[in-house]
C-alpha cells in the first residue's frame, strides 16, 4: 500500500504562517523526544479537524525535520538518502545563506483566523522546548505575484505531475511518501527595482510584467530568471512561494519555499542562480533580492508522522 503524503501538493492559499523552531541546548533529549511525539500528533490532529469544521477552507499544516533534529530525536536511520545540513552557496556576487532549523510548519489557510488559530496551537506546545527563529506570514498577492510584480511559479507543475515532482517514489523505498522541503527567505530593494523601466525588469524575469508571456529563448537574456531558475521539464519543483513584509518599512520580501522528491533538483537550480551557467551568469533577480535564510528539511508521509507519535 501506498503510503500518504502530507499535504505539500495543494496550492498557495489566501494566508500563510512559516514557523522555523530550534531546540533549545539545556532540553533533555527525553523531554524534547516527548514533545515532539505530542506536536506530530497535534498537525496530524489539526488538519484533520480543519478539514471536518472547513471543508471548504483548504487549510492544511505540513511539518518538516532538519538533519540536525532527525539525529537529536533518534528517528530512523539511515536517513533519508538527500536530508543533510544546507551548506552555502557563495557566488562571485551574492551568497544562498544556509541557516539552522529544527522544525519548519507550514501552515495554510483561505481564512486568516483558522490559519492563527493552528499557528498559535503549535507555538503553545513548541514553545516549551524550543525557540522561533522564523515567524513569517504570507499574503496572495493579486493573481500570485510577488511584490515584485512578476506572477510567481508559472512554472510549477499541475495535475499527476504536482506529486510525481514533489513526493518521493522509487527514489528511496524507504521513505516512499515523504517530500524534501527548501526554504529560502528574500527580502528585496524595491526602491532600486522600482527605479527600473518595466522593460528593463521584463529582462530580468525573462517574461512580461503584465500577461506573464515567457521570452522567446533567442530574445530571453542568458542571466535572466527564467533562463537559469528553470533547469528543465523533467527537473521540476513544486513552489508555494508568498510574499510578506512591512510596508511602512519598505521591508519587502518573498518567503521561497518547494517540496521536491529529490533535493538534487534544488540544488543545481540555486547553482545555476547564484554560480550561474556558465559560471559568472548569475540569476540578475537576485541584484534586488538578498537571502537571509536557508535551510532543508524532510517531510515525512502521513503514516510515518503517525508512528513518531507514539
Amino acid at each position: 500500500m501506498q503510503p500518504n503524503p502530507q499535504n505539500v501538493t495543494d496550492y498557495p492559499n489566501n494566508n500563510t504562517y512559516f514557523l522555523v523552531w530550534n531546540f533549545r541546548k539545556n532540553i533533555t533529549p527525553e523531554k524534547i523526544r516527548s514533545v515532539f511525539q505530542r506536536v506530530c500528533a497535534l498537525v496530524i490532529n489539526l488538519n484533520n479537524s480543519a478539514l471536518d469544521r472547513f471543508p471548504d477552507a483548504k487549510a492544511s499544516c505540513v511539518l518538516g525535520i532538519g538533519h540536525d533534529a532527525w539525529l537529536k530525536l533518534d528517528l530512523p536511520r539511515p536517513l533519508p538518502r538527500e536530508l543533510k545540513t544546507f551548506e552555502p552557496i557563495i557566488g562571485s556576487r551574492h551568497t544562498a545563506v544556509a541557516t539552522e532549523g529544527d522544525l519548519h510548519f507550514h501552515v495554510r489557510a483561505d481564512e486568516k483566523s483558522l490559519a492563527y488559530d493552528m499557528s498559535a496551537a503549535i507555538s503553545g506546545m513548541m514553545k516549551e522546548v524550543a525557540d522561533c527563529v522564523v515567524e513569517v506570514q504570507g499574503f496572495r498577492y493579486w493573481d500570485s505575484r510577488s511584490v515584485l510584480g512578476f506572477v510567481d511559479g508559472t512554472e510549477n507543475p499541475h495535475g499527476a505531475a504536482r506529486e510525481y515532482f514533489a513526493v518521493i517514489d522509487g527514489q528511496d523505498e524507504r521513505y516512499k511518501g515523504g517530500s524534501y522541503l527548501f526554504v529560502q527567505k528574500y527580502m528585496h530593494d524595491l526602491d532600486a527595482w522600482n527605479a527600473l523601466p518595466v522593460e528593463e525588469q521584463e529582462k530580468v524575469f525573462g517574461r512580461t510584467k503584465e500577461k506573464d508571456i515567457e521570452m522567446a529563448d533567442e530574445v530571453k537574456p542568458k542571466n535572466s530568471h527564467t533562463a537559469l531558475a528553470n533547469i528543465g521539464d523533467d527537473k521540476k519543483v513544486v513552489r508555494d512561494n508568498m510574499p510578506f513584509g512591512s510596508v511602512s518599512g519598505n521591508e519587502m520580501g518573498t518567503y521561497f519555499i518547494c517540496y521536491a522528491s529529490t533535493f538534487s533538483t534544488v540544488q543545481e537550480m540555486l547553482t545555476n542562480m547564484f554560480i550561474g551557467n556558465p559560471e559568472g551568469n548569475y540569476d540578475r533577480v537576485l541584484d534586488f533580492s538578498t537571502t537571509k535564510t536557508g535551510t532543508l528539511f524532510f517531510v515525512p508521509s502521513l503514516d510515518m508522522l503517525d508512528a513518531f507519535s507514539g
